[in-house]
This record gives structure tokens, C-alpha cells and sequence, in this order.
């Protein structure tokens, strides 16, 4: 696919399924935080749960088609695939689709390893909505991964606090994720029980601490 593809989707990468999503009233939840701290497991296991889809991290697969290397051009592709996937999955929809990351992780990616962001991923950003975000803490323990790059812990908190203030300004209810699978999954539920039906609230940011 060329940039020329991707560009040429009307609005930017939006897509008729994204429209009908909003439409169906589907509530969109990304979680998102740094390398190594259970996001894919916390999909999984919150479709599992509402019995519903997750959408999951598009990058994953597309690097490991390619030995896990990659250029500045790629992540545009990635990006594409990310949004391509959620769509793909809205009909599917119960209610709730989870989506383990969303364009942020791009945009930290990119701007951390290429100093910039392309415009089409931030216009993307400031269009597509969410409805509620999970912030997994960095309190796991590393796990190597040939595709991950970052395991210093000083690396692991630097990467914590942006994703935080990332959160911390979305404009819609967040709820930082910490402990262990059962007490993530169960912190998790007990937030989207008490905020997934609330269209049109005001923002509110869930308590820091979880317990």
C-alpha cells in the first residue's frame, strides 16, 4: 500500500465503518501504555469478558512479517492497518470493542525515534474518537521481546509519563491499570461498568490508585 492509498481514504483513514459505529452507539476502549505491560493480555481477556471483539495491535504482526525491522514510511502502514482492523471488527461489535493501542502509540513512536509525526497520523488523532482509556502500568515485570526496544527501566518510566499526560488530556474517562491479571482485569470492569454508559458525560479521570 502507498501513501498515496492511504491518503486517498476521505476523511482522513476514516472509514464508513467507523461512521455506522457511532451510529450503533459502539463504545470504542483503547488500552495503551508502554512496551511489556499487558495490553494484549487485557484485551483479550475484557472481550472475553463482555463477550465481545478486541482489535488487536496491528504493529505486532506487521513486524514480525518482516523480522521486525522497519523505516520511518512504515509506521503509516501501521497505522492504516490499526484503524483497517477496528473497523473490520465494529460490526462484529457487542456493545464494546476493545482496541489494544490506538494512533498515540504511533505518534509517541514516531516522534521519540524520528523527532516528528507524520500530519495524516496527528489529523487522524484529533478526528477519530474514544470513548474510555486504560493506562496499563509499568509494575509487570519486563518481558524479552525480539520486537520490543526499550526495556531500561528508566526508559519503561519515561514512556509511563507520556502516555499519562496522553491520558490525562484525551477528553474522555480514564483509569490507570496496575497489579496482577486478576486485579487488572477486575479494576478494569469495575471502571467500564461504572463509565461505558455515560454518552455525552463530562470527562472524568478515575482515581491513580486502584488498589
Amino acid at each position: 500500500m502507498s501513501k498515496l492509498t492511504i491518503f486517498a481514504r476521505p476523511p482522513v483513514f476514516l472509514s464508513v465503518l467507523y461512521w455506522l459505529s457511532l451510529v450503533k452507539k459502539i463504545k470504542k476502549i483503547v488500552i495503551i501504555g508502554p512496551e511489556s505491560t499487558g495490553k494484549s493480555t487485557l484485551s483479550k481477556a475484557l472481550a472475553t469478558h463482555y463477550q465481545t471483539v478486541a482489535a488487536a495491535e496491528y504493529a505486532r504482526a506487521y513486524l514480525e512479517q518482516r523480522d521486525g525491522l522497519y523505516q520511518e514510511p512504515d509506521l503509516l502502514q501501521i497505522a492504516a492497518g490499526q484503524l483497517a482492523s477496528e473497523d473490520a471488527l465494529l460490526p462484529k461489535a457487542n456493545k464494546l470493542l476493545f482496541c489494544d493501542t490506538d494512533l498515540y502509540v504511533i505518534k509517541v513512536w514516531s516522534e521519540h525515534k524520528y523527532r516528528h509525526c507524520a500530519p495524516s497520523i496527528l489529523q487522524t488523532i484529533a478526528t477519530r474518537s474514544y470513548d474510555l482509556y486504560l493506562l496499563t502500568d509499568i509494575d509487570m515485570a519486563w518481558q524479552p521481546d525480539p520486537l520490543r526496544e526499550y526495556p531500561q527501566p528508566a526508559m519503561r518510566r519515561y514512556f509511563f509519563k507520556v502516555y499519562l499526560d496522553i491520558v490525562q488530556h484525551a477528553g474522555v474517562p480514564f483509569a490507570l491499570i496496575k497489579g496482577n491479571p486478576e486485579q487488572r482485569l477486575g479494576a478494569a470492569t469495575r471502571f467500564i461498568d461504572a463509565h461505558a454508559d455515560l454518552p455525552g458525560a463530562d470527562p472524568i479521570a478515575a482515581p491513580l490508585n486502584n488498589g
